[in-house]
């Protein structure tokens, strides 16, 4: 065991005071300013989203004129997934992945904390587009043009907030790929990584791949609305339909982008809390290649009423269908992991196992829409809201809940409540349902989204909706205070305080010591990155 002392480390000691964390090089300080980052900007989007079911709890206009609910719908989208999902996964992949390959720090450390440091600006960007002349963006999260090409100067604040959250994302993203292929420690072969590390680093391609897009498609909005360009009106010869491709291009491995790293996340959790190896290690990291490939074939899924040839819509239809295999294949592996072990059900597992299951609601809510005649009907109605926040909330937000639990002892060196922890998961399990499950009946009696009124014979399940908005909402302040009460108070953490844990940051002290690794330990790995044997490398 290589021991260094604070003194022997000269500048590599732990800093003190605000210049630890603004001039933050440490990947695990980095990961929890991201976390911190990005819980806070969770709150934000929620109280946006309670304005809006606030505002539909009853038809009529109560609290907001129809162009502030606009304002409203677009940044709740726009801080919860550029935000607040994606930087969590961002966050915990920096405090995991070095832990989990052996790997000394993230392979650019300096880089990294530009990465995160230009998130909080983009984010007062847009939280500060409310106050200008014309208040902040209000066409949707995916700003389609002409729409976005008429507005206020919100709307140019937005655009340089993407801009810059996308920099962030890319940077970070360089950092995981390089941190991954080449800062393995000895005997970690990729096919023996564990599939944290391995949905991180898909994440990581997909995101260098199509933000890029993301990034073309607003500054093709700024030059329209500033530069007397025509990309997406029609007047002067562009194509407003093109703006949907390109965004879309983006955005649907935007939305593997949020889900890849849970699949990761939970198929670590599930076979600990089973106490049994992940089933069919190998085809998980095939399913979830096959799916971020998959994921750039099947935009135009997103616009089968804009005209399309139906050609295309049979292509894009049976594509759509095609992601389900993959997909299919990660939950039966999860189920066949599950199946005859020796489960005990702490917090993490609750959540996990919430999330297989709900997930897979909305993964078959995605395969209705998918058939171009029925989304046809449903398209912008609230069974697509309905669809998506199965997806997005009981998906990567339950699986990150799973995650801050799970690895927890790890990070703070303390135990959270059991107690509350399974208080949160309930609380969240059951308001989650009551307040998206019957916008899937609002959607299918032809309720359209993004608006601040509607027709009196949708009230009841509004009503129900907003009711609980408000509980799922407050349950999360649970979830809070468990985190700060266990960080003050919770009793301390063994080194593995998970009887079936056996990747490598379990064979670590608890917290993780500030410098894990000053050589690379030599390792003996299984399947899905379990450590068999170790020699050298770690730092008490």
């Amino acid at each position: 065991m290589a021991v260094v002392t604070d003194t022997e480390q000269g500048h590599h000691a732990r800093p003190r005071g605000w210049s630890r964390w603004l001039a933050a090089t440490n990947h695990k300080d980095i990961g929890t300013l991201y976390l911190w980052f990005s819980f806070t900007m969770f709150l934000t989007g929620g109280v946006m989203a309670l304005g809006i079911r606030a505002e539909l709890f009853q038809p009529g206009l109560q609290f907001w004129q129809p162009d502030l609910f606009n304002q409203l719908t677009t940044l709740h989208g726009l801080i919860m997934v550029f935000g607040a999902i994606m930087p969590a996964f961002t966050g915990m992949a920096n405090w995991l992945l070095p832990l989990m390959i052996g790997a000394p720090d993230m392979a650019f450390a300096r880089m990294n904390n530009w990465s995160f440091w230009l998130l909080p600006p983009a984010a007062l960007l847009l939280i500060v587009s409310f106050a200008v002349p014309g208040g902040a963006a209000s066409a949707g999260w995916t700003l389609y043009a002409p729409l976005s090409t008429q507005m206020g100067m919100g709307m140019d604040l937005t655009i340089f907030a993407i801009h810059i959250m996308g920099i962030s994302s890319i940077m970070g993203s360089i950092n995981i790929i390089v941190t991954i292929l080449n800062l393995r420690a000895p005997g970690m072969t990729l096919m023996k990584m564990p599939m944290f590390a391995w949905a991180s680093l898909i994440t990581a391609y997909l995101i260098i791949a199509v933000m890029p897009v993301l990034a073309g498609v607003v500054t093709m909005v700024l030059t329209d609305r500033h530069f007397g360009t025509h990309f997406f009106n029609a007047a002067g010869g562009g194509d407003p339909v093109l703006y949907q491709h390109v965004f879309w291009f983006f955005g649907h491995p935007e939305v593997y982008i949020m889900a890849l790293p849970a699949f990761g996340i939970v198929s670590h959790i599930l076979p600990t809390f089973a106490r049994k190896p992940l089933f069919g290690y190998a085809s998980m990291v095939y399913a979830t290649s096959s799916i971020a490939l998959l994921s750039f074939m099947v935009w135009a899924h997103h616009m089968f009423t804009t005209g399309m040839p139906a050609t295309a819509q049979l292509f894009f239809m049976y594509a759509t269908m095609l992601i389900a295999v993959p997909t299919g294949v990660k939950v039966f592996n999860w189920i066949a992991t599950l199946w005859q072990g020796s489960i005990s059900f702490e917090t993490p597992m609750l959540f996990a196992i919430g999330f297989v299951c709900l997930f897979t609601v909305g993964g078959l809510s995605g395969v209705t829409l998918s058939v171009a005649a029925v989304d046809i009907q449903l398209q912008d109605s609230y069974y697509v809201v309905a669809h998506f926040h199965y997806v997005l909330v009981a998906g990567a937000l339950f699986s990150l809940f799973a995650a801050v639990y799970y690895w927890f002892p790890k990070m703070s060196g303390r135990m959270y409540s059991e107690r509350l922890g399974k208080l949160h998961f309930w609380w969240s399990l059951v308001w989650f349902n009551v307040t998206f499950f019957p916008m899937h009946f609002l959607g299918l009696a032809g309720m359209p989204r993004r608006i601040p009124d509607y027709a009196l014979q949708f009230t009841s399940f509004n009503e129900i909706a907003s009711v609980g908005a408000f509980c799922f909402g407050l349950g999360q302040l649970i979830f809070l205070y468990n985190i700060l009460w266990s960080l003050r108070r919770g009793d301390p953490a063994p080194a593995k305080p998970w009887e079936g844990a056996d990747t490598l940051e379990w064979q670590l002290p608890s917290p993780a010591p500030y410098h894990s690794f000053v050589e690379a330990p030599e390792l003996e790995v299984g399947e899905n990155g379990a450590i068999r044997g170790m020699k050298g490398g770690v730092h008490h």
